[in-house]
C-alpha cells in the first residue's frame, strides 16, 4: 500500500487542530509541510515554528520538505523543531553531497526534490545517499495545480535506477494527485502520494485518504 502524506499548506489554517486531528484518526501515515520562501518559489508559507506545532500534535512522521534557497541555513532549525525527514530542492544546492551528509549528521532521513524539468539523472551521482526522492509533478509554489503527465515517465525512470541498483530509496510525489490518477502514479513505481487539495478539499478527508490508501 502507498504511504498517504496529506500537505498541510491546503489545510484550513484556522483550524489546524481540527484537521490535526482528522489527520490523527485517519489512515493518513506522514504530514507533508511544504516550507517556501518567496525566493526559490513565487510563495511565502510558514517556517521552523510552525512545524514545531505540528510535531507536538501528531506523533506521524513529518515529512518537511523546504522550497528555500541556502536550506543548509535552516536544516538543523528543522531538526530541533521535529522534522523527521528532509528534503531539499536539487536545483538551489550548489553542494547538495554536503547538504545530504549534513541533514543524516542531524538525525533525519534526507530528501532531494526535483523540479518538473529536472531529470531523474542528474540524481545518479547521490542516489545512494539518500532515503527520499520528492519528485515534483507540478511547479512548486502552489497548490491546487494540476498534474503534468510526463512525470508518469520520469517515475518509470527513477524506479528503474533505483532497483537496477537495489536501493531502498522512496519515490513520493508531489502536486496534483487525485483519486483517479493515483492508480498510474503507483503503477509506474511510486512509494509516496502527497494530496493536499484532494484530500482538504474533499466532502470526507477521511474516507479519502482510506480510498488512496487501498490503491
Amino acid at each position: 500500500m502507498p504511504i498517504i502524506a496529506p500537505s498541510l499548506l491546503s489545510a484550513n489554517f484556522l483550524k489546524l487542530e481540527d484537521d490535526c486531528k482528522m489527520l490523527n484518526e485517519s489512515e493518513a501515515d506522514w504530514f507533508h509541510l511544504d516550507v517556501m520562501d518567496g525566493r526559490f518559489v513565487p510563495n511565502i508559507s510558514f517556517g521552523p515554528m510552525l512545524v514545531e506545532f505540528f510535531r507536538k500534535a501528531t506523533k506521524k512522521v513529518c515529512d518537511v520538505h523546504l522550497m528555500i534557497v541556502e536550506p543548509e541555513k535552516f536544516a538543523e532549525q528543522f531538526k530541533n523543531a521535529g522534522a523527521d525527514i528532509l528534503s531539499v530542492h536539487i536545483e538551489t544546492c550548489t553542494h547538495l553531497h554536503r547538504n545530504i551528509q549534513q541533514i543524516k549528521s542531524l538525525g533525519m532521513k534526507a530528501g532531494v526534490a526535483i523540479n518538473p524539468h529536472t531529470s531523474v539523472t542528474a540524481l545518479s551521482d547521490v542516489l545512494g545517499d539518500i532515503d527520499l526522492v520528492c519528485m515534483m509533478s507540478v511547479n512548486p509554489g502552489y497548490g491546487g495545480q494540476k498534474f503534468i503527465p510526463q512525470t508518469i515517465e520520469k517515475i518509470k525512470l527513477l524506479r528503474k535506477m533505483i532497483d537496477e541498483r537495489g536501493l531502498k530509496v522512496q519515490i513520493e510525489i508531489d502536486g496534483g494527485v487525485t483519486l483517479e490518477n493515483a492508480p498510474s502514479i503507483i503503477a509506474a513505481g511510486a512509494d509516496v502520494l502527497v494530496a493536499g487539495n484532494t484530500v482538504f478539499k474533499s466532502a470526507d478527508p477521511k474516507a479519502t485518504i482510506a480510498l488512496l490508501k487501498k490503491i
